[in-house]
């Protein structure tokens, strides 16, 4: 599993805006070094996903629609990033992978699979905020 530039990014996103009440996209995109374009799509995936939630005027803007405590790395991960497995045999979710039955290494990828997602699992955007 490699996590793509796309997934650093949200994430970055995501503890930016845990560190505010509210904040426009240039500001965020700004404070986070994402080219804007960039945290446009990337935005519009955390919307849809129900992640951010944004209000328009005056005092409008982009907020977490929960706690920070309350998002995992893993979720963040598993919604902007086209999958977190570790082989295409583990990651397929539409057919499984055809040797299946007969591979010797598959339960290995599977364990990694596991392990990743747990570990992730137990990291919030809690964690990755600055301590004071």
């Amino acid at each position: 599993m490699i996590v793509s530039t796309r997934g650093r990014y949200a994430l970055r996103m995501m503890t930016g805006l845990a560190e505010c009440d509210r904040t426009s996209l240039r500001e965020l995109a700004a404070a986070q070094n994402v080219p804007f374009k960039y945290a446009e799509s990337i935005m519009s995936s955390l919307v849809k996903a129900g992640f951010v939630e944004s209000a328009r005027g005056k005092k409008g803007g982009y907020r977490l629609t929960r706690a920070p405590a309350e998002y995992t790395l893993a979720e963040v991960l598993r919604e902007t990033e086209t999958s977190l497995a570790a082989t295409d045999c583990t990651g397929r979710k539409e057919q499984a992978c055809p040797r299946a039955a007969t591979c010797p290494t598959l339960p290995v990828w599977r364990a990694l699979d596991e392990t990743v997602n747990d570990f992730l699992s137990r990291y919030t955007l809690l964690d990755l905020m600055p301590k004071e």
